[in-house]
């Protein structure tokens, strides 16, 4: 490991353990294996005063270790228990050990409201997530949960029925459990969405303590609210956000009054649009927020140069979906399947069979409550009967983006960074005008990055200013659209 130990090996610390081997490190700590029962997290003292000051861990359990000129706080941990940074991602092994987590976050949200624990270190044995307090932007406790479980996929557990495939080990109803523990709502059919099955060993009737500690007793529910509208927000993309609410999202969550009109199902839809214009991340964004099962057809997925193997695997994925409806299909470079059997590029008989597959699956795919959404970078590429209205009925135009949806984009990212008074974001949003929205990203991103580098506990202009300067020039002038266009 490409890191500086702090103390050396063989080294004996105050509990009378000597270390063994670095097991993970940040910029202010370090967790050591010992020769003994324990594992060691040596930190350096300011990060030791946050913790005692915020509650997190008694000082008392803090001792003094000196090696050379230097000083830290070392804090003991018996190996049965986890003491790991949040962020390694490794997954339970068993629902105790996931209540044990949800428990610890639940106990430590409760000693700060706005500290993020994504960045945190995990003491089991205590029962605590020890913020770090990196320049990185804020993650919410769902997330934190959800990428806990799932061993390093960043989901919310809000996105419930997608966490659920993601942790085929464990019965629905334990996730349940588990995500209530925490203090957050599951949905109510939350144990009907996969079939029970045999759990997992607790490792320590210690750790089953913890878990018994962690599910609070179920108290009377009231009457039930109404459901709140629910609305799906994509910063950088209001009218995208627009059409996918009104034209995907309200259909799918209120769809008595649209069934009493005829309308069952939302249509298929194309996003079309030059590459980095954000059509794969605002696809992604949506499939989250429906938290339905998803599957993808791209080139990676069911290419294959047999014949008839392709046509074969793009029905399996069609059946899939079918099955485990209401679903999401998307389709990522449909002009690898779809383009104009006229055109010279296609293969043969063996690409007219390609497309006479998705033409006869898309229609019944719609009809049994599968949403299909594609997306390509050659829209005059696709053979006229795929973008016949019936099969797609939304053909979208997704451009670069113009400055407000720049300004849209990196206001809500600074929102989740401690940054200076005074900055000059017209200066930002001028330089990434027209740029991929994936360029807004990074430059917050590393912007952050070079001022944790640098010491600097806010974010400032030279940092922000230094990120833009380490993007690629543009070589010319592109004249083209700026924004989102939609096709009548």
């Amino acid at each position: 490991m490409a890191k500086d130990l702090w103390v050396p090996k063989g080294y004996k610390l105050p509990d009378g353990s000597k270390i063994r081997s670095l097991l993970y490190f940040g910029d202010e700590w370090q967790i050591f294996d010992t020769i003994g029962s324990t594992n060691i997290l040596l930190t350096h003292p300011e990060l030791a005063r946050r913790w005692s000051e915020g509650g997190f861990l008694d000082e008392s359990l803090l001792e003094e270790v000196s090696f050379g000129t230097k000083t830290f706080r070392s804090l003991s941990s018996h190996k049965k228990y986890t003491l790991a940074p949040v962020e390694n991602g490794k997954s339970p092994e068993s629902k105790v050990d996931a209540l044990a987590f949800a428990f610890a976050l639940k106990e430590s949200r409760k000693l700060s409201e706005d500290v993020s624990f994504h960045d945190a270190i995990y003491v089991e044995q205590y029962s605590r997530l020890l913020p770090a307090w990196t320049l990185t932007p804020h993650v919410d406790d769902e997330v934190v949960l959800g990428t806990w479980i799932t061993g390093g996929v960043v989901i919310s557990t809000e996105s419930f029925r997608r966490l659920t495939n993601l942790t085929g080990w464990m019965p629905a109803g334990n996730l349940a459990e588990i995500v209530r523990a925490a203090g957050f709502t599951v949905p109510a059919d939350a144990g009907l969405l996969a079939k029970p099955k045999p759990a997992s060993h607790a490792k320590t009737d210690s750790k089953a303590a913890i878990a018994k500690e962690a599910v609070e007793p179920e108290q009377p529910q009231s009457p039930e609210k109404p459901a709140e509208a629910k609305v799906f927000r994509l910063h950088g993309r209001p009218v995208l956000e627009e059409f996918f609410n009104e034209h995907v999202i309200d259909i799918i969550f209120n769809a008595e009054k649209y069934q009493a009109m005829g309308i069952d199902f939302p249509s298929a839809i194309v996003l079309h649009g030059p590459p980095g214009c954000g059509k794969t991340f605002a696809v992604e964004r949506l499939v989250e927020f429906i938290d339905w099962p998803s599957y993808s057809i791209d080139s990676n997925s069911v290419g294959s140069p047999y014949i008839h193997e392709t046509s074969r695997k793009i029905s399996e994925v069609f059946g899939n979906a079918i099955d485990n409806a209401p679903s999401v299909i998307v389709i990522d470079e449909m002009e690898s399947f779809l383009s104009d059997r006229r055109s010279g590029s296609s293969s043969g008989l063996h690409h007219v069979e390609e497309v006479a597959e998705f033409l006869r699956r898309i229609p019944e795919a719609i009809n049994n409550k599968v949403l299909i959404i594609a997306m390509t970078n050659m829209i005059e590429m696709i053979d006229p009967a795929i973008l016949r209205r019936g099969r797609f009925d939304h053909i979208i135009e997704v451009g670069m983006p113009s400055r407000e949806e720049v300004a849209s984009l990196v206001e809500s990212l600074l929102s989740k960074l401690p940054k200076a008074d005074h900055l000059n974001l017209d200066t930002i949003f001028d330089a990434l005008t027209g740029r991929a929205l994936s360029d807004s990203a990074f430059v917050m991103r590393e912007a952050a990055r070079l001022a944790a580098k640098a010491g600097k506990t806010k974010l400032d202009q030279e940092s922000i200013e230094a990120a833009l300067n380490s993007l690629p020039k543009d070589q010319e002038k592109k004249s083209r659209r700026i924004g989102f266009f939609r096709d009548e």
